[in-house]
């Protein structure tokens, strides 16, 4: 039985124990932060809610990253035994989204409280999160391919982790670039956010459709990894969002270089790919809800995976926003709103769960750590 946190010797069991998988609640709550903001119905008090939530969000992604940094200096024999794990590993990719939501909350909240300032520090970060975004797409793929154990039947959607952070990366650019001036930078971002798409999307479709093989020929995946199957919408949603978010941004900024034709088509490419892009992830959310509800009934033990709950779905709302937007469309707004409301909830609940286990010392597990145990014996 694990020892509660607060039994915990000097706190070392947490730093040695403390794995990625903790950023994800970053995501979580990060995209719940910049829904509250796109209520039809917000008033200056839920702005006021949802930029508190922004800045807690800035302390758990501070506190987790010192935790994660103590353990490789702490433990760096154990901390390196996360890029042999096949599954830990893949945690490393909510890292660099987790900053993608203190990112866009610097530039939708942040410039309400800081001014210009915000803007600025919002930049910086997105050119570290880029690079963090890409380097985790390539290292972690290749210490797949190179050194770690996998099996058809043991794959489940945590394998979209580390390559969908550059697509998270590529919406931020979107966002970035409506406090930007239309000029040269402003072009190499757009340019950048759009090759970002291409590093995340393409290879994210891959996954899925082997996920799709995976699931036909062993059938739907353990309770304890069920939620997973909602991480789908990630790639989908993100996916949509850059699109549009880069589309809105690209005709003033083409335009002012000089590419007329490209201002009028990227918006066009953005409407329809996205539409396409939403048409897929209502498949796979349906198929999220029944994954769901089979293994409900017998119950599905909480562990840290829930969040993937939280911002996947976030990111297809915050897509399906965005549609109505730009399309003038009442009623997508009001599916949004409904979904949204539907978030909330399961983001109240999940972060409950997490604070209860975090107290506890339960949650405060390393697969990578037994994994290692297990070798010495």
């Amino acid at each position: 039985m694990k020892k509660p946190f607060y039994q915990l010797e000097q706190s070392r069991d947490v730093i040695r124990h403390f794995t990625p998988n903790w950023f994800t609640a970053t995501m979580g709550t990060g995209v719940v932060a910049m829904i509250l903001a796109q209520l039809p119905f917000a008033s200056a008090l839920l702005f006021k809610l949802a930029t508190q939530l922004w800045q807690l969000n800035i302390l758990l992604f501070i506190s987790f990253s010192v935790l994660y940094m103590l353990r490789w200096i702490l433990f760096p024999t154990e901390a390196k035994q996360i890029f042999s794990h096949p599954n830990m590993s893949l945690f490393l990719g909510a890292i660099p989204m987790g900053l993608a939501t203190i990112i866009n909350g610097f530039l939708s909240f942040g410039t309400h409280l800081y001014g210009d300032i915000a803007v600025q520090i919002a930049e910086y970060l997105w050119y570290f999160d880029v690079f963090l975004a890409v380097m985790i797409a390539w290292i972690v793929p290749f210490c797949m391919f190179s050194c770690q154990d996998h099996l058809l039947q043991r794959m489940t959607a945590v394998w979209l982790l580390p390559i969908v952070a550059c697509e998270v990366a590529a919406s931020s650019a979107g966002v970035l670039l409506q406090h930007l001036t239309a000029d040269q930078h402003a072009f190499n971002i757009l340019v950048t956010g759009y090759v970002l798409w291409g590093i995340s999307v393409l290879p994210a479709f891959a996954i899925l459709t082997i996920l799709m093989l995976r699931l036909a020929l062993h059938q739907l995946p353990e309770k304890e990894v069920a939620i997973s199957s909602w991480l789908c919408l990630g790639p989908i949603g993100t996916g949509a969002l850059a699109l549009l978010l880069l589309g809105e941004q690209a005709p003033r900024i083409m335009q002012a270089m000089g590419f007329e034709n490209l201002a009028n088509l990227l918006p066009a490419l953005g409407i329809v790919a996205s539409l396409v892009l939403l048409g897929f992830g209502l498949w796979w959310f349906g198929i999220a809800i029944l994954t769901t509800l089979r293994h409900i009934r017998t119950g599905i033990p909480f562990n840290l995976g829930w969040w993937g709950l939280t911002f996947p779905f976030g990111v297809f709302i915050l897509a399906i926003f965005n549609l109505a937007h730009q399309l003038q469309v009442a009623f997508l707004q009001s599916i949004a709103v409904v979904l949204s409301l539907l978030l909330i909830g399961l983001w109240a609940l999940v972060m409950k769960k997490t604070v209860a286990g975090a107290y506890s010392g339960q949650l405060f597990f390393s697969p990578c750590l037994a994994a290692l145990q297990q070798k010495m014996r």
